[in-house]
């Protein structure tokens, strides 16, 4: 059972709070479209008080090109990356830059080729036979899959440790000309982020004294022909975010029951899980989470504090609530489920036990 030893975050450093966020889309879109003030509320309905940006406010005022922005895109995911690394590997026991095994890069709001881990290798002093993983198109899944997939190496290779980095610029997404409901939405919502976890085989020697996760099991699943409910849509001018409104019927209906099936697998159940390490896509979501699985608030609260604080950066955001319980050190023998939902629709849950 790997075992997830260390985990870092970097956030972006252009604070933006909600207010201001209103006021700039109230600003931008005033007498372009009809029914504005109704759609602003979606602001103050988010309930996010702050989150932060890779630029200033004023920037996204101006018109970008798609190739303009992906440079920044490429350049930014660099830089963020190489400082998450760094961090992580301090907080780590007995694993350096060049004990890495391999490297799963997980983004999904700009494009590069070679992918961003290439451009870390040159950077760091990685070995260079690290085996290079990157994952595009996961968008809000993509913390949890990471994870996964890092176990699934884990296991076939107990003796290699993985960096799981998580890079998401969703501001550079923004269309100042989209009068779609969904461009505001994703507004109100989304803010920039990097989180990078270490997760290592069971023989890999550590000497630690705090209490840690291992991996007890993993979980995928795909609800058919859903691509319409989330993702990107791609235009000349970049990306364009897709939301539905049924997201939170989705997980009354279908992913609550996936994340029942699954403890049930493993004799637990939502009522026995110490802790809930959710993505927290939004206010709603979370209410759908804490209604449909009959959780306490207690057991919601470090997502809504990451959701408030940062707002949803995509992929790194459920990395954000796992070092926020981590760093409440859980007592030896406690279950924790990290679950996150993205585009397919789709759905990844991880079992933990902390030991």
């Amino acid at each position: 059972m790997p075992k997830i030893q260390a985990v870092s975050t970097y956030s972006p450093p252009y604070s933006l709070t909600q207010d201001n966020a209103e006021n700039f889309i109230k600003e931008l879109f005033a007498g372009k479209m009809n029914k504005l003030e109704r759609y602003l509320k979606v602001f103050k309905n988010a309930e996010i008080f702050n989150r932060q940006l890779a630029m200033p406010i004023e920037w996204y005022k101006e018109n970008h090109s798609f190739s303009e922005k992906n440079d920044l895109y490429i350049e930014l995911a660099t830089e963020y990356s190489i400082k998450v690394i760094q961090k992580c590997l301090s907080e780590a026991a007995d694993v350096t830059i060049r004990d890495i095994n391999a490297i799963i890069f997980v983004s999904t709001t700009g494009i590069s080729t070679p992918s961003i881990e290439a451009r870390l290798m040159n950077q760091l002093s990685f070995s260079n036979d690290v085996v290079r993983i990157p994952i595009w198109g996961l968008g809000c899944g993509g913390g949890a899959a990471g994870i996964s997939r890092a176990n699934d190496y884990c296991l076939a290779h107990p003796e290699s440790s993985v960096l799981v980095i998580c890079v998401e610029l969703c501001s550079l997404t923004f269309q100042p000309k989209d009068l779609n409901k969904s461009n505001f939405i994703g507004t109100s919502l989304f803010g920039d982020g990097a989180a990078c976890a270490l997760i290592s085989g069971d023989q890999v020697k550590l000497s630690h004294t705090k209490t840690l996760p291992r991996i007890q099991a993993t979980a995928s699943k795909l609800l058919p022909n859903s691509e319409n409910i989330m993702g990107w849509r791609i235009e000349d001018d970049g990306l364009h975010v897709i939301f539905a409104k049924s997201i939170p019927n989705i997980i009354v209906k279908w992913f609550a029951p996936f994340v029942e099936s699954f403890l049930a697998q493993h004799e637990l159940s939502p009522q026995t899980i110490h802790r809930f390490i959710a993505h927290p896509g939004g206010k709603k979501v979370l209410t759908a989470y804490e209604s449909a699985l009959e959780l306490p608030k207690e057991l919601v609260a470090p997502s809504s504090i990451i959701l408030q604080q940062h707002g949803n950066m995509s992929s790194p955001t459920v990395l954000y609530v796992l070092k926020y319980v981590m760093d409440q050190q859980p007592n030896r023998g406690e279950f924790g489920i990290m679950a996150s939902l993205g585009p397919g629709f789709s759905g990844e849950l991880v079992l933990l036990e902390w030991e």
